[in-house]
């Protein structure tokens, strides 16, 4: 029989544990709830500080990072390979039917947010038929995720939907101690002392493995200049300038790390490229979404660019 992680009173635990109840944010691991823990229903989630809102996937507000999600086959567009998830956001449904579009508002732009910061969003699966990664019944806390990446397009419902691929950093571990996480200053606080001393630990990450030899050349060919403004960052050590992929590596785009599927730009462009704030053409036309504004992709005799690679990055970023 499922053992499910008690909750009835949280004070109560963290006396038993030695441990002291302090203000928490709702971001990073919740006080006291290691990785692993399973819950009965959503009101054991909420007592407990894992994900808050009683039927909202995702516990966020437009304005902030999201702080959790819930994976529970909500939507069909969902995709779970353990440590990598491609989520699908919230809204568009009328009673269990998806109706509408949805919108780049609330939680789904909570999870935008979290991109742009880098801050973890934890994780919650609950039961899942034919699921080989969800409990069994219930509901369990799996660790804390990066949002990688962020696109819109059409679903299984042919309704625009928000997806994001969200990759593990922090696997279970059955040893992983108790902890509790202070609250996140107020902007009007004054910064944390920091870290003196830091120190380097290892650990183990997982990545797509990149050409650094392709995108070298991409660079090279265009003088590290950038596609997009003509901009060429001078360092001490040389030219500057990042080779942005137009249809992004891994599940579920799996494009290619070859030139044709490789652009030179600038961060400031390679940013908005990637948010979706500048997409190109078919004539090689930029557009600018946040002005309106219109420009040449610059080009050299050589580097040819993949218009399939294009098309699909305007259709993945169909506002």
């Amino acid at each position: 029989m499922q053992q499910y992680f008690p909750h009835e009173d949280w004070q109560e635990i963290l006396v038993n544990v030695g441990l002291q109840a302090e203000p928490f944010d709702g971001f990073g691991h919740p006080p006291c709830v290691p990785i692993g823990a399973t819950f009965e229903d959503r009101k054991s989630l909420a007592a407990a500080n894992v994900h808050r809102p009683r039927q909202a996937g995702i516990w966020g507000r437009q304005e902030e990072e999201a702080k959790s999600i819930v994976v529970s086959g909500g939507y069909p567009d969902d995709e779970d390979y353990g440590d990598t998830i491609i989520y699908t956001g919230q809204g568009g449904q009328t009673e269990g039917r998806h109706t509408h579009d949805q919108e780049l508002t609330r939680g789904n732009a909570a999870l935008v947010n979290s991109m742009s910061s880098g801050r973890p969003v934890r994780v919650i699966r609950g039961a899942v038929r034919n699921s080989e990664h969800a409990p069994q019944s219930g509901l369990r806390y799996d660790g804390l995720y990066q949002v990688e990446d962020c696109w819109s397009q059409p679903g299984v419902s042919n309704f625009l939907v928000w997806r994001y691929r969200l990759r593990a950093i922090e696997t279970l571990r059955n040893d992983l101690p108790i902890r509790t996480l202070r609250s996140r200053p107020s902007q009007t606080a004054p910064p944390p002392a920091g870290n003196p001393a830091p120190r380097r630990r290892s650990t183990e990450v997982q990545r797509v493995i990149r050409s650094t030899a392709t995108s070298n050349w991409v660079k090279q060919v265009h003088q590290h200049t950038c596609q997009v403004c003509g901009l060429r960052i001078e360092t001490p050590t040389g030219a500057y300038a990042e080779a942005a992929h137009i249809r992004p590596l891994g599940t579920p785009h799996d494009g290619p790390d070859e030139p044709i599927n490789i652009l030179c730009l600038c961060p400031n462009h390679h940013v908005s490229f990637d948010f979706g704030m500048i997409v190109i053409e078919p004539d090689l036309t930029v557009i600018d979404r946040s002005t309106g504004q219109r420009s040449r992709l610059r080009t050299i005799s050589g580097h040819t660019i993949s218009e399939q690679h294009l098309a699909y990055h305007r259709e993945h970023h169909a506002f």
